[in-house]
C-alpha cells in the first residue's frame, strides 16, 4: 500500500477497509472459503511508516517499492500517491506481475491514462480504480430507484458538492496546499469530474457532451508551515453534462461555499413518476401521487415544510463502508481471476472529462465527449 501516510490513504483505505478486513479474518469468497489479507506499508518517510506499523500492528514497512514489487508474496500493489507519481508506479507494479489498485486521477492527462489502460489489458492482471461514492448507501439505495423504474421517465440529475476549506491564515486548511496549485496537479476540477464522470456513468449513462465554468475564488492562500501562495488552481467548478435520451445533469463542485444541506453531497434526480434525494447515507423520495401541488405566491411566507413531504428509501441491507466495500469486490475478482467492473478504462473516462471540462471553461462553449478506443 503506497501512499497511506496521506488522509484518504490511511483513514479510508489503510483504517477503515483493508485493516478492517485483516481483523474480521479476511474475506469469504463465492465458494465460502476465507483469503486473509496483511498490508505491507510503503512510502517516502520511514518515520511515519514505522509510527502507523506500530500503531495499527502492522509486520511490514518499507521506502523501498522495487523491493516490494519483488517479493512473489505479495499480490496486490495498492497506490494512493501524489497524481504525478502514479503512473510510473502502476507500470511498474504491472510489468512485475501484480494486480493494482489506484486512487485517481490515474494520470493527468488523457493519453497517459489511456496508455495505462492499454498497459493493464496488455498485462494479464486485475486492475480496478477507486469509485468509491457508488458504494456509499445512499447513491445504493438511488441506484435501486434506477434499476426499478421508480422515476418514470428521467429529466434531469443535479448534484451539489462543496464545503468552504479555510484559506490556512487565520485556521489550517482541511485540504493540502498543492490542491491549490495547478503545477502541482491541484484543481477542483481534475479532481472531481473524475468521480462525476463514474457517478452518472452508474447511474445514467455515458456522458455525451459538457459545457463548464471553471473559477478561482480565492486567489490568495497559506500553506502548511504558514507561508502565503497565490491559488493557481480551480477552486470551484460549475458543470452542465447531456446524457443519453435528452437527461440533463448539472453539478456545482466547490471548495469555497458554505453548507446549508443536510450532507457535503447530494444528488437528485427528478422524473416523470418521482424524485429522490441522496446524499453520503441517506436517501428520500416523493412519488408522483404523493407530490403536492406547489403555487407560486411571493406576497405570504410559505406554510409548506417541503422537507417534511419526502419518506426516507430504506436500506433493506446492512451497506458497509463504500471504500471498503469496493475493497471486498475487488479482492473477490483477484481471487476468481476476473475482471473488476471498474478499470482503468473507466478511470480514463474521467480524466478525459475533466480535461474536455477545463478546455470547455476555457474556450467558452459546449464540448462533446467522443468514445475512448483501446
Amino acid at each position: 500500500m503506497n501512499g497511506v501516510t496521506g488522509r484518504m490513504g490511511y483513514r479510508q483505505h489503510l483504517v477503515r477497509s483493508v485493516l478492517a478486513l485483516r481483523d474480521a479474518g479476511g474475506i469469504v469468497l463465492e465458494d465460502g472459503t476465507r483469503v486473509g489479507v496483511e498490508p505491507v506499508l510503503v512510502g517516502r518517510d520511514p518515520v511515519k511508516l514505522a509510527d502507523l506499523a506500530a500503531q495499527h500492528r502492522v509486520e511490514r514497512w518499507t521506502t523501498d517499492v522495487d523491493e516490494v514489487l519483488a517479493d512473489p508474496d505479495v499480490d496486490v500493489y495498492f497506490d494512493a500517491q501524489v497524481t504525478s507519481r502514479r503512473p510510473a508506479a502502476l507500470r511498474a507494479a504491472m510489468a512485475a506481475g501484480k494486480h493494482v489498485y489506484t486512487e485517481k486521477p490515474t494520470a493527468e492527462t488523457l493519453d497517459e491514462a489511456v496508455a495505462l489502460a492499454r498497459e493493464a489489458a496488455r498485462a494479464g492482471v486485475t486492475v480496478g480504480v477507486v469509485h468509491d461514492k457508488l458504494y456509499l448507501p445512499g447513491l445504493v439505495k438511488l441506484r435501486r430507484l434506477v434499476d426499478e423504474g421508480f422515476f418514470g421517465r428521467i429529466l434531469s440529475l443535479k448534484g451539489d458538492f462543496g464545503y468552504w476549506v479555510f484559506e490556512g491564515e487565520s485556521q489550517p486548511g482541511q485540504r493540502p496546499s498543492w490542491n491549490y496549485r495547478a503545477e502541482d496537479g491541484g484543481g477542483i476540477t481534475v479532481d472531481m469530474f473524475c468521480h462525476w464522470n463514474y457517478v452518472l456513468e452508474g447511474l445514467l449513462g455515458r456522458v455525451g457532451a459538457v459545457t463548464a465554468k471553471v473559477a478561482t475564488h480565492v486567489p490568495v492562500r497559506w500553506d502548511e508551515r504558514g507561508r502565503e501562495y497565490t491559488a493557481t488552481a480551480d477552486d470551484a467548478a460549475y458543470g452542465i453534462f447531456e446524457m443519453p435520451d435528452g437527461v440533463i445533469a448539472q453539478i456545482n463542485s466547490s471548495w469555497t461555499t458554505r453548507v446549508h444541506r443536510d450532507e457535503l453531497v447530494e444528488f437528485q434526480i427528478d422524473g416523470t413518476h418521482g424524485s429522490a434525494v441522496a446524499g453520503l447515507h441517506r436517501c428520500v423520495a416523493q412519488q408522483r401521487a404523493h407530490t403536492p401541488k406547489a403555487v407560486w405566491n411571493p406576497d405570504l411566507p410559505s406554510a409548506d415544510r417541503y422537507r417534511d413531504q419526502w419518506l426516507e428509501v430504506p436500506a433493506n441491507a446492512e451497506l458497509d463502508n463504500g471504500f471498503k466495500a469496493q475493497w471486498e469486490e475487488f479482492l473477490r475478482d483477484i481471487a476468481a481471476g476476473r475482471p473488476h467492473r471498474y478499470d482503468l478504462l473507466s478511470a480514463a473516462r474521467g480524466v478525459q472529462l475533466a480535461e474536455l471540462g477545463l478546455r470547455s471553461s476555457a474556450e467558452g462553449r459546449r464540448l462533446d465527449v467522443p468514445e475512448i478506443a483501446l
